[in-house]
């Protein structure tokens, strides 16, 4: 399609801007071809009319889409223009923090001015052996192409590195240098590789100064080549360098500094050895103060010249050369200072005594008065006579910068060659990669010969560039037959043309200066007559005659032409270089050696640089005419020379290019400056790339990835099987131009802009593809949202109408109640009326009845009260001497009572005080409330009599009253007297008003006693109220106390708990840790093993004819068997020649070296079993607090042992005694020759035979005791076990423990050595191989020696770490009883308190005394079973002594094997044992090891039979007491299989099958040891098979040593066969097809994530795990191994697909998050299906998951970020930020991770400390262990197939 019809409406382009260079727009409306204005939109929101040009009418640039931004090449834009490439880098290196970028074959490197942590080992290793395109873009990824195409194509390197000064070109040139040095290695032991890279600090420091652009920038370019052997390892570098700037000698600009190197000497003036060099502050030379900056910040210049001195020394520039160097650099300082006065216009003169130049003459060796001289005058030669001329000020200055410009410059030359000596190696190259770091195009306002210079270089390396290009884009097309249509590109040859050819620049510069009066004006009017008008690219400036323009590849440049003359000369007086030459100072005339042409042009330059070579290693010989003009060579004749010895260099290899960019010129971190990046990317060539690439077709894509791309254009009948012929058919309907795109072999290829157009389709189809499903869903969402209100509708409805009726029936029911309401009202009035009528009538008649009835009762009445007076009146007279007698009676009581109650109320008062102290001592406080609680109980009883007697009281007064009554009746009846006795009635009544008067007294006093009696009551009651209040507080209390109590307790154990959990988990990382070094030192030792058997073969090979008297042995007996036992190098001498050692001399350097590092290895170790024996025994002390009660046990205990092991001692030492004694007598008796007295019947015989008899029978009970006493220190300590050991290794390894001194470790070593060794015979006899031999056995020896100390070390560790655990858990139980003990003793009284605390105690000391006797029980049985043992022991060795001592002769001791005259042989069925002759042992070593092929074993065979095999081999000559056949056969296992695993060790199967069999040997020997703890699992049977007579616990150390070497060989056969698989099969495989779609890729293709047949998928991950899973499996191995195997497989898994995701910009997306989920997935799947589950293998895959889950979550707003710090736990900081920074949408859909959200991030986890490192290490292998578990197949019923070719073996 035409361009125009992408100018749609949003359409967004790039429109020129004079600040940000270009700016982003978008238009308001569709472009028609004629329009003159484009609407467009700025994303500030302002618009703009953007008028285009009317001549060209071109469009601006379209802008690509954004799922193309960011992209790692360039070249994947589909739009291929300057702001795409500016915008691109702008936010990979602003947005992403990605510093690197691809253009094509271009790495763009964009300094960010700051250190970024990319550069580590691990990022080396994760970057080697990958490919280009595979990784995100790195200097380390151009490295290794570099070094991959050396060794694959065998041709010779190079890289380029171009940019301004301070871009980075020294340090991405250094970093190259690292990454070789790192990834090849040196191929000798000089570690070249660190020379090359030491050469860096030299140069920088006599290369590099602070300019204004830069701190340490390069004034000059220097070629290095790194030189490789065949095997492509270092061997040693050559330099080549380039147009030092010489003129910085002796001036600086403003802000700039000198050379790096006079500011170190300054600094370091005060040092000793510096002092005669009289040196000072940088200010107070002139050669330094000038730029006015003489420091760097940051940089210590002192510590600087620390580094510069050992880099000097490490490169073999020795201390005396040093300080030469050092004398001519202060020479130089010096002679800046010297000054000079005028006599006149014509001459000079020094002042006399000159201090500078006395000291620089000094310093220099030379005379004072010779150089004052000619420092101010030059001698003129013509042809007939030589003339002294006298020269002015000026000139003399001008000579005297010159001369310091020379040296400087010869001096740099010296130290270079000398560089290039260090670096020069014997061995041949076999090929180099050189790395160029040089210089880029410079303009400036002002531009001299320098700029001139350089942008000449630059010309020639652009076009070679431009060349190199050009070539891949046609081999590319040829490649996939496009048809080849030439691409125009700038070729820059008119230019170089223009400079170098005959009658150019430079031969018109030459040719001027020959002339004797040639100016820089005459120069430039030839330039103007020959070149101008002529020649296009050459311009005249119209304002100036003296300066002309060049149009260069990246800008014209305008140059000065003054200056141009002199610079090109560079001349130097030829006096003052004679004397120089004529220097007492040794090395100053070694300067100018090879410089017999001090007066030509080319000795130095006045300003500027110089090129410099190689010196060659003779100088040429010539004629005198032939060097006459040689002399005669320019600087810009010289410069071109080198620049096309370049050219030829770089031409001969393959040229890789880097192209630094400087973003700004503050030197602000990670800013970036739109204009200078645009000058940069014009300069270097960078546009030029992105211009070749678009003139042709600089998209393609393959046809899978085509097809998985843009399937969504396609339809269901344009899909063939045929994937070529469906992408034809689609693209021939979406492209009508044909010539828009390009079919080839397997690529198509697109021009600029069409994927863009494809994007746009693809886009528009999913919008549209979008749109629809939003139109379906938002119209069911729209239907559901109807559907819901109408059924809304209808309900509401519903309830209405019912509402309605409801409310219809309501007035219905209410009109009917309204109704009957009205009947039955109506009713009621009229009956209501009648019942008033009858009322009315009926009181009517009741109240006249009644006023006649009243009136019959009054007079009845009257009658009748009559007779009632006279009763009373009789009753009161009696009643009245009655009332007065009670009532005092009654008063005296209540007095009394009065006072008792006062008496009571003083009590209660005292009870009350003694509560509140009862309150305060909080002891029987129930018991007083108790009490009080009765007496108020009983005061309420006092009370209620009290109120009884008022009652009878009252009781009284009735029937008083009714007394009365009687009375008064009676006196009715005696009315006749009572009228006579009327005078006394009145008295009477008198009487009566006093009784009423008392009983009105009386009733008050009742009232006062009840309002007493109340007021009792209430304080009564507000005391009780009180109390019980103050006992609910105390409750409470109470209750709060034992809540407290509870939590402290249960604070306690939860601290207790932590505390536990923690030191466990300490306890436990520890021990993987140390297991871990251990591994660790095992493998180094398998390292120098192999290295000491190649060396052994090489030895071998170059030894032809052996040596007489020398004698190889045999295959299957390596020297190596001395690893394994201490005394096994004796039994080598029996079978070997005599071997002499040569003098120690010889090997004392590699013998020391190592047995350094194994000293300070054991210093190491031994400083941490310190470390941990402390903690034990802090923790053993807060153990010993918390067990106070039980202090005096353990004292009484330590008493005890004290006293056994003095006890011991003492027998020890008696038994020595007792020893010797015996050694005495036998003696005497074999020396004692006369028969008489040795006969039976002799005298002197039965002496001596009953000595012996009692000196036996001593030992004898000696032995029992000392047996006894270690089995007693055995229960009491845990710690010592006794063995009987088949050799003295047990007595070393006690020795090697008590030397705690380095020094008698070693001398211990030497001694063994010695001692082990047969006297030597002749020196000469030994050759190479033999001294290698002798010196690695001792190494092996004191390696032996160390790790046996290492493994006491840690047993004991173990024993006491699980000793504190029990007593930590005994404590912990015992806290648990103590605090529920204590919460029941609070609730009980104090009597049963001390009664529980006696039970409980009583308790304890019960069982513990039960514990006690157990123990005891225990170690009699132990006693007694030793016992016996020892009896049997003893009668053995009485009967041998006998029998020996009557029957064999000394001699015949000594020849003869000694073997056990008791053999019990008691069955005579199979025993599972195996025998076997000593001559046969090779046999069968060869046979079931060598020669044996494991499938064959595995497929027919039980697992593990050459084991079970070996084990019965062992138990036969365990069984026979032969110690020398159970070392041979064990060493002669080893040995062989260490010897198939070398042969065979690549192979899976090989290494597990002898892994396995190794540690079921390992666990034949644990589980027939007879030790207690490897016996439980055992049927009686298989305990009568356990070894009787040897203790083999030393071998099983070694084997589980071998095992753990076999398990570290497996897990790297594991990792070289899962590599290749892991990154395709799990990031770059699409296993849900479809989900990923593949973005376009660049010129640096990435491996495509289509599986092709080739290309490695999960399944391919699944059968390789299956294949292992089955193998190891089928070998029988242990679960547990299996599962730590897994568990490090799974763990290779993850870390490489980690480390591959955090340097793999194009995986870091949504899509692949949710493939790697899914293969994740799958893999737990497989770990179901083999119940590997609690294997910890999920485990390892945690930080994979995590970062997938990260690929996927939300990343916007602060709760996503909160998620995501809670989320990724397994995480780094580092590797979140690099996730979130890479993360890339695959789709328009997505979106990118905002710079702010990224911000918050790491906001969040700043506190969070964990490593920085950012890739996981990939090569770690997990601690392994190997638990013992026993076997339950019965030995006697293992039969041997006769496949294994074991005939000569027989059954036992």
């Amino acid at each position: 399609m035409a361009a125009s019809e992408l100018y749609t409406k949003f359409a967004r382009v790039w429109i020129p801007d004079p600040e940000e260079v270009w700016k982003s727009a978008e238009l308001l409306k569709d472009y028609k071809p004629g329009d003159k204005v484009l609407l467009l939109r700025l994303e500030e929101g302002k618009d703009l009319e953007y008028r285009l040009d009317p001549k060209t009418k071109e469009l601006p640039h379209l802008r690509n889409p954004d799922i193309l931004v960011g992209e790692n090449d360039l070249t994947a834009l589909s739009y291929l223009h300057e702001p795409a490439v500016l915008h691109n880098l702008r936010v990979r290196f602003i947005d992403s923090k990605l510093i690197y970028t691809y253009c094509g074959i271009v790495l763009v490197a964009i300094n960010p001015y700051e250190q970024l942590p990319i550069y580590g080992e691990d990022i080396i290793n994760a970057y080697s052996g990958q490919n280009m395109g595979d990784m995100d873009p790195h200097i380390f990824a151009v490295a290794e192409e570099a070094y991959k195409q050396m060794a694959r194509d065998e041709r010779n390197q190079s890289i380029i590195v171009s940019g301004e000064s301070g871009a980075g070109k020294t340090v991405s040139a250094k970093y190259a240098m690292r990454y070789f040095a790192t990834v090849s290695g040196s191929a000798s032991e000089a570690n070249v590789e660190e020379k090359v890279l030491a050469s860096n600090p030299i140069m920088e420091s006599i290369g590099n100064a602070k300019t204004t652009r830069n701190d340490n920038s390069s004034r000059f370019g220097k070629y290095i080549e790194i030189g490789f052997d065949k095997r492509y390892r270092i061997i040693g570098a050559n330099m080549r360098t380039y147009l030092l700037e010489k003129s910085r000698v002796v001036f600086q600009a403003e802000e700039e500094r000198n050379y790096h190197i006079f500011y170190q000497l300054c600094a370091s003036a005060k040092l000793p050895e510096f002092k005669m060099l009289r040196l000072g502050n940088a200010n107070n030379f002139h050669y330094t103060k000038q730029g006015g900056s003489p420091v760097i910040e940051g940089v210590d210049d002192t510590k600087e010249m620390a580094h510069t001195r050992q880099a000097c020394t490490l490169l073999g520039i020795s201390e005396s050369y040093q300080m030469g160097i050092f004398r001519i650099l202060a020479g130089i300082l010096h002679l800046g200072n010297v000054a000079f006065t005028s006599r006149d216009s014509d001459s000079c003169t020094i002042p006399p005594k000159h201090e500078p130049l006395s000291i620089f003459s000094d310093l220099m060796g030379v005379d004072y008065e010779e150089m004052c001289h000619w420092l101010c005058h030059r001698k003129l030669a013509t042809a007939t006579e030589t003339y002294i001329k006298p020269i002015s000020k000026l000139q003399a200055t001008n000579a005297r910068d010159a001369l310091a410009k020379h040296i400087y410059a010869k001096l740099f030359s010296w130290i270079v060659d000398h560089v290039n000596q260090a670096l020069h190696s014997a061995v041949k190259q076999h090929s180099f990669i050189g790395v160029l770091d040089i210089y880029g195009f410079e303009t400036f306002e002002i531009n001299s010969f320098e700029q001139f210079c350089i942008n000449y270089a630059n010309e020639k390396l652009q076009q070679q560039f431009n060349m190199h290009v050009f070539k891949l884009e046609q081999e590319e097309y040829m490649k996939e037959q496009i048809p080849w249509t030439l691409i125009d590109f700038y070729d820059n040859q008119p230019c170089i043309n223009l400079i170098e050819s005959k009658l150019g620049i430079l031969d018109l510069l030459d040719e001027e200066c020959k002339m004797p009066k040639g100016t820089d004006d005459t120069w430039a009017q030839k330039l103007y007559n020959t070149h101008l008008n002529k020649c296009a690219l050459f311009e005249k400036p119209r304002l100036s005659n003296k300066a002309f323009i060049i149009q260069h590849f990246a800008d014209k440049v305008e140059y000065q032409c003054e200056g141009f003359l002199e610079k090109n000369k560079d001349t130097v007086f030829e006096e003052q270089i004679k004397v120089l030459k004529s220097s007492k100072f040794k090395m100053l005339p070694e300067l100018f050696q090879d410089d017999e042409k001090a007066i030509s042009p080319t000795s130095a330059t006045s300003s500027g640089r110089t090129p410099l070579t190689r010196t060659p290693a003779k100088p040429t010989k010539g004629r005198p005419g032939q060097t006459a003009k040689e002399h005669k060579k320019t600087v810009g004749h010289q410069f071109r020379n080198s620049l096309h010895l370049l050219m030829e260099t770089l031409n001969a290899t393959t040229p890789h290019y880097v192209r630094c960019i400087k973003p700004n010129d503050f030197k602000f971190p990670f800013t970036f400056d739109e204009k200078r990046a645009v000058q940069q990317l014009r300069a270097c060539g960078v546009l030029e790339t992105i211009r070749i690439s678009a003139a042709g077709f600089p998209s393609r894509w393959t046809y899978q990835e085509f097809f998985s791309r843009y399937r969504v254009l396609m339809k269901q009948k344009d899909v063939l099987s045929d994937r070529k012929q469906t992408c034809k058919n689609v693209l021939e309907k979406l492209i009508l131009d044909k010539d828009k795109y390009q079919f080839g072999k397997t690529k198509i290829f697109f021009r600029a802009g069409q994927v863009a157009y494809l994007e746009k389709l693809r886009a528009d189809k999913l919008r549209a593809a979008c749109i629809r499903i939003q139109k379906t869903i938002r119209g069911w969402l729209l239907r559901k949202k109807y559907l819901r209100m109408r059924k809304a509708a209808i309900t509401v409805q519903r309830h209405v109408r019912g509402y309605q009726a409801r409310c219809y029936a309501k007035f219905l029911r209410r009109t009917k109640a309204a109704t009957i309401i009205q009947k039955y009202w109506r009713m009621y009035i009229v009956r209501k009326r009648y019942k008033i009528r009858r009322s009315a009538t009926i009181v009517l008649q009741s109240y006249l009845r009644g006023y006649l009835a009243r009136n019959r009762y009054r007079k009845m009445l009257r009658e009748h009260k009559a007779v009632i007076i006279q009763k009373w009146v009789r009753g009161w007279l009696a009643r009245m001497h009655y009332r007065r007698s009670m009532q005092a009676i009654i008063y005296l009581q209540c007095c009394f009572r009065r006072m008792m109650a006062k008496r009571e109320l003083k009590k209660l008062k005292i009870e009350a005080r003694s509560v509140e102290r009862y309150k305060k001592l909080h002891i029987g406080m129930e018991n007083k409330i108790m009490q009080l609680q009765r007496k108020v109980d009983e005061q309420n009883k006092d009370y209620k009599c009290l109120m009884e007697k008022l009652t009878n009281l009252e009781g009284i007064y009735t029937s008083e009253t009714e007394k009365l009554r009687s009375d008064l009746e009676r006196l009715q009846l005696s009315e006749e007297e009572a009228k006579i006795a009327t005078g006394r009635v009145l008295s009477l009544q008198e009487e009566i008003a006093k009784l009423r008067k008392d009983l009105e007294q009386t009733q008050s006093e009742k009232k006062s006693i009840e309002e007493r009696a109340d007021k009792y009551k209430q304080e009564t009651e507000q005391l009780v109220s009180s109390l019980k209040e103050e006992n609910t507080l105390l409750k409470q209390e109470k209750e709060t106390l034992n809540h407290l109590i509870v939590e402290q307790a249960k604070e306690m154990t939860e601290t207790m708990e932590k505390k536990l959990v923690e030191e466990t988990k300490q306890l436990e990382l520890d021990l993987n840790d140390e297991r871990l070094r251990y591994q660790n030192l095992l493998n180094e030792f398998s390292r120098l093993e192999e290295r000491y058997d190649d060396l052994k073969e090489e030895m071998t090979l170059m030894v032809n004819v052996p040596k007489p008297g020398h004698k190889r042995t045999d295959s299957t007996h390596s020297s190596n068997e001395s690893e394994y036992t201490f005394s096994s190098e004796i039994a080598e001498t029996e079978d070997m020649p005599l071997r002499t050692e040569e003098p120690s001399e010889k090997k004392v350097p590699l013998d020391m070296s190592l047995f350094l590092k194994l000293q300070k290895r054991v210093t190491e170790l031994e400083q941490e079993k310190q470390v941990m024996q402390d903690e034990l025994d802090r923790k053993e002390e807060q153990v010993l607090r918390s067990k106070a009660k039980e202090e005096e046990r353990p004292q009484i205990r330590g008493a005890e042992l004290e006293y056994e092991s003095l006890k011991r001692q003492e027998l020890e030492s008696e038994n020595k005694k007792l020893k010797n004694e015996l050694n005495e007598l036998r003696k005497a008796l074999s020396e004692k020759s006369a028969p008489e007295v040795t006969a039976p019947g002799a005298p002197a015989y039965r002496v001596l035979m009953e000595q012996l008899t009692s000196v036996s029978e001593e030992l004898d009970v000696r032995k029992e005791e000392v047996l006894i006493l270690r089995s007693q220190l055995v229960s009491q300590k845990e710690a010592i076990q006794p063995k009987n050991t088949m050799t003295d290794s047990t007595i070393l390894l006690e020795d090697v423990q008590k030397m705690k001194d380095k020094g008698e470790i070693a001398q211990a070593y030497i001694g063994l050595k010695e001692t082990n060794r047969l006297p030597a015979m002749d020196c000469h006899e030994l050759n190479e191989d033999g001294e290698l031999w002798l010196v690695y056995e001792g190494l092996k020896q004191a390696n032996r020696l160390l790790e046996s100390q290492l493994q006491s070390q840690k047993r004991s560790h173990e024993n006491e770490a699980e000793a504190l655990r029990g007593e930590i858990q005994s404590l912990k139980e015992e806290n648990n009883r103590q605090q529920q003990l204590l919460a029941q003793n609070l609730q009980l009284p104090p009597e049963a308190r001390i009664e529980a605390s006696l039970q409980h105690e009583i308790t304890r000391l019960t069982n513990e005394n039960l514990d006690l006797m157990e123990q005891l029980e225990k170690q009699d049985k132990t006693v007694r079973k030793l016992k016996k043992q020892l009896k049997v022991f003893a009668k053995k060795i009485g009967e041998l002594e006998v029998g020996q001592m009557e029957n064999i002769s000394p001699g015949q001791i000594i020849d003869e094997p000694i073997r056990p005259v008791n053999i019990p042989r008691k069955e005579k069925d199979f025993q599972g044992m195996l025998e076997y002759k000593k001559e046969d042992e090779q046999k069968l070593v060869k046979n079931l090891i060598l020669e044996l092929k494991p499938r064959g074993v595995a497929v027919n065979l039980i697992p593990g039979l050459p084991a079970y095999i070996l084990f019965m081999c062992v138990r036969h000559a365990d069984y026979l007491n032969d110690d020398q056949k159970v070392r041979s056969l064990l060493t002669s296992t080893i040995n062989s299989i260490k010897k198939v695993l070398k042969k065979r060790g690549d192979d899976f199967e090989t290494v597990s099958f002898w892994l396995s069999n190794t540690c079921r040997f390992l666990h034949c020997l644990k589980q027939y040891s007879g030790e207690e703890g490897f016996m439980k699992h055992n049927t009686s049977r298989q305990n009568e098979h356990c070894l009787t007579n040897f203790d083999l616990a030393e071998y099983r150390q070694v084997l589980s040593d071998l095992a753990i070497q076999i398990y570290q060989q497996l897990v790297r056969v594991l990792e070289n066969i899962l590599q290749p698989m892991i990154v395709s099969g799990m990031l770059e495989h699409e296993t849900i097809q479809g989900v990923s779609g593949v973005k376009p890729t660049g010129l640096r293709k990435r491996t495509s994530s289509i599986a092709d047949e080739g290309t490695y998928t999960l399944d391919s991950i699944l059968r390789q795990l299956n294949s292992f899973h089955s193998v190891l499996c089928q070998h029988g191995m242990d679960p547990e191994l299996i599962k730590q195997v897994v568990k490090q497989m799974f763990y290779i898994v993850g870390a490489v697909t980690l480390n591959n995701l955090l340097l793999r910009k194009d995986m870091c997306s949504w899509s692949k998050g949710m493939q790697i989920r899914y293969n994740v997935s799958q893999l737990e799947e497989w770990l179901r299906d083999k119940n590997l589950m609690n294997s910890g293998a999920k485990e390892t895959l945690e930080p994979l998951i995590q970062a997938a889950q990260l690929l996927q979550v939300k990343k916007k707003t602060d709760d996503d970020a909160e998620a995501i710090c809670s989320m990724c736990s397994a995480l780094t900081t580092a590797q979140i930020v690099k996730v979130l920074n890479l993360y890339t949408p695959v789709n328009e859909f997505e979106e990118r991770v905002s710079v702010s959200f990224i911000r918050t991030i790491q906001m969040r986890l700043r506190d969070r400390k964990d490593s920085p490192q950012l890739l996981m290490d990939a090569k770690h292998i997990f601690p392994v262990t190997f638990p013992f578990n026993p076997s339950s197949l019965a030995l006697e019923t293992i039969q041997i197939p006769a496949s294994l070719g074991l005939g000569f073996i027989s059954r036992v």
